[in-house]
């Protein structure tokens, strides 16, 4: 991703992970960046960051998505996510809800 619009280093959360870009008539998979972070001193939201990697991606121009959330907001989704990680690594394990 030469042209990148996130920063990526060590802190990132996660700095390769699999996308799939959707449009009402295209579907195109991608690696992308993802990244939860907050401003340094004096932190106002939480932010959750994702960047596609645009280099064979041909429907969309090099962008990047951002969502600020509340702390409120982003414990919602952390525990929504921490729901269906358990719900898929039980599917692993053979079990079922």
């Amino acid at each position: 991703m030469t042209d990148r619009l996130m920063k990526v280093n060590a802190y990132t959360t996660l700095d390769l992970v699999d996308a799939v870009a959707k449009g009402q008539e295209f579907e195109t998979e991608a690696f992308a960046v993802a990244n939860a972070t907050s401003d340094r001193k004096v932190p106002d939201c939480v932010r959750l960051q994702f960047e596609l990697d645009n280099m064979t991606e041909e429907h969309l121009p090099a962008h990047m998505e951002e969502l600020e959330l509340t702390p409120e907001q982003a414990r919602t989704l952390a525990a929504d996510l921490e729901k269906h990680a358990d719900r898929v690594e039980a599917a692993g394990d053979g079990e079922s809800d």
